[in-house]
């Protein structure tokens, strides 16, 4: 039910790629300057005794003498450089040595060493600085990972409370209830004196529990703007690592931050993901995540009082969590968010279509009856694929056609009109269509049909489309035996069409459902005819209960439930059969439109279906 986008506070982890790459380029630097000193080295020069040089000297063998120091660089005649050399005695010059000046050259000036300047400079200091430079990067890498090391047992919570755009619960449309019970937490943190001057204790921790996309995230954010104080974030699977006591770790380190920052708030999302049934795992009391929630329950309800800190915590499973974290003194409130009303749509609606620009003509309250059943998140996504299909229509408001589109698209998926199917499967699929519509209209606990189609849609060949009136808070036997029959009006219609043979594999889903619901009745319900009032139910979220203790009921009792659930297909198959060989020219002439058309509307099949039959047969009552 989010009405704008929040912001996002993670922030960016340093990294060493930088660190790395400038060491890289060290290296590589380094590397080329020893290669340019190698390159700039004299070639090496044969060296000769004094004399022998004096004397070739005053032969006038040779035509350049380069005096460095006492170190003599010989070129012979013909010859561009020096290829000889020779020493001076300690303190000598060439004079006392007995060269004669007249013989040759003497260049006493020479004092180059081959090598330029700046390459002499470079291949001394720069190696130094870059390897000190190397060192450096290096010891600083190391010490980061140090850091990171000494902070793994960290909390990784985000700290909310400073936005600019903050949400309120005047954001949060529907939900009523949910928001008084916060509401009152609000009033804890603001003004902690009201209660505690009446012996009224404030709240250790609140639990919303309810459906995915029901908004118990948005709540608990507007709880933390209407509060003003500081709110920390994190998720349950946040605390669990692979190494054991870094969650326990954590969850000391989170409250540690939170009683610095009294009073606040601490959201754990998730919590299930640490929060399940004690013993249950693998791992025993040893577990990780068992630890975890030890210290949880430790810092929830210690030996510390008076700590003006408030645990939000949220879940889709409250009946896997471990009882010690549902006692009072723990999660002392639990806040249902179930799924929102009629009402409720059409406010969280009016919300999310708010800032779009809507024609005149769309009506939201239709919408709002249209989706029952459907979450904040699920009005959130209409409202969002309403505006993609007007922009991809190119139209300037977003019309009607495009409201109704967006709502097929995510109730039902998205049509799939290249899908090329030849003209005896459209056959099928309209005889298959039309037997479900028929079902569903003659039975009179049915809900009634909103639309035909044979164009595919999501995996389904074809789709008939069912809505409820109003919405409904129970199901009764009646109404779970005139669906299971519906759902099996397809494959009835294909078999009195074609023969018991020639049936498709179009019926699959259908099938698959009925025989969930029919299962449902009896094991979880106590719908049944020989075990009525009787629940097997196992809870699935309990796997490892499920592997290591047998099941609650016989083998005995296990064949009666196969028994059972047989018994309401067969009968469900069987008021479907009836009802389709009591009005097969009405399937006919639905199947026949079908085929012209492709979708045929509400009003259209309830005016194909006029004057339709009802067996006597297919009457439970």
């Amino acid at each position: 039910m989010d009405k704008k986008p929040l912001h996002n506070n993670r922030t960016k982890k340093p990294t060493n790629k930088g660190m790395k790459n400038a060491g890289f380029i060290a290296i590589l630097v380094l590397v080329a300057l020893v290669v340019l000193a190698a390159s700039n080295q004299p070639s090496q020069l044969k060296s000769i005794p004094i004399t022998e040089a004096v004397q070739q000297s005053n032969k006038g063998a040779y035509s350049k003498i380069e005096v460095q120091n006492n170190e003599l660089k010989i070129t012979k005649k013909g010859e561009a450089k020096p290829t000889l050399k020779s020493y001076l005695e300690p303190n000598a010059t060439m004079k006392d040595e007995g060269f004669d000046y007249s013989k040759v050259t003497i260049d006493p000036k020479a004092q180059n060493n081959g090598q330029s300047g700046w390459v002499a400079i470079a291949t001394t200091i720069v190696p130094v600085v870059l390897i000190g430079g190397l060192l450096y990067f290096m010891l600083r890498s190391a010490q980061g990972q140090g850091n990171q090391a000494m902070s793994f047992g960290k909390s990784k919570a985000r700290l909310y409370g400073n936005e600019k755009d903050k949400v309120e619960f005047k954001d949060v449309a529907g939900q009523a209830e949910a928001k008084q019970d916060l509401e009152e937490v609000v009033e804890f943190l603001k003004f902690p004196k009201k209660f505690s001057s009446v012996g009224a204790r404030i709240p250790k921790g609140v639990l919303l529990v309810g459906p995915p996309g029901t908004g118990k995230t948005l709540l608990s954010r507007a709880v933390a703007g209407e509060a003003n104080v500081p709110f920390f974030s994190i998720s349950g699977s946040e605390f669990v690592e692979m190494f054991v006591g870094v969650g326990a770790s954590r969850v000391r380190d989170l409250f540690a931050k939170a009683k610095k920052n009294a009073p606040c708030i601490i959201f754990i999302d998730e919590i299930d993901a640490v929060g399940r049934r004690r013993g249950s795992g693998m791992g025993g009391g040893h577990d990780e995540r068992e630890q975890t929630l030890n210290q949880i329950l430790v810092e929830m309800d210690g030996f510390e009082k008076g700590e003006n800190v408030i645990v939000l915590a949220a879940t889709n499973r409250a009946d896997v969590l471990d009882p010690a974290l549902l006692r009072p003194g723990r999660f002392d409130r639990r806040v249902g968010i179930g799924l929102p009303d009629r009402q409720d749509r059409a406010a969280i609606l009016k919300v999310h279509f708010e800032k779009k620009p809507l024609a005149k003509e769309v009506d939201i309250d239709s919408l709002a009856a249209k989706t029952a059943g459907s979450s904040g998140a699920d009005l959130a996504n209409i409202a969002n694929e309403s505006a993609i299909i007007a922009a991809r229509n190119n139209h300037s408001q977003i019309a009607q056609s495009d409201v109704t589109e967006a709502f097929e698209r995510v109730a039902i998926g998205p049509e799939r009109k290249n899908k090329i199917m030849n003209e005896k499967e459209k056959e099928i699929t309209a005889y298959h269509e039309a037997g479900h519509a028929i079902v569903g209209h003659v039975l009179p606990d049915s809900d009634p049909v909103h639309k035909v189609t044979i164009i595919p849609r999501g995996g389904t060949g074809g789709v008939t489309w069912f809505l409820p009136p109003e919405d409904r808070s129970y199901t009764s036997i009646i109404e779970f035996k005139d669906i299971l029959a519906r759902a099996l009006g397809g494959r009835i219609a294909e078999e009195v069409i074609f023969g018991k043979e020639r049936v498709t594999t179009g019926a699959g889903n259908d099938l698959q459902k009925a025989a969930e619901i029919a299962r449902d009745m009896v094991i979880n319900q106590g719908m049944g005819t020989k075990l009525r009032d009787q629940v097997f139910h196992v809870d699935e979220g309990i796997m490892m209960e499920r592997i290591m203790h047998e099941r609650e009921y016989s083998d005995e009792t296990a064949k009666v439930i196969d028994d059972e659930v047989e018994t309401l297909i067969t009968e469900a198959a069987d008021r479907a059969r009836a009802v389709i060989k009591a009005n097969l020219k009405k399937i006919e002439e639905l199947k026949d439109k079908l085929l012209e058309n492709e979708t045929v509307e509400a009003d259209e099949v309830i005016k194909i279906f006029e004057g339709t039959v009802m067996p006597k047969s297919a009457a439970l009552y």
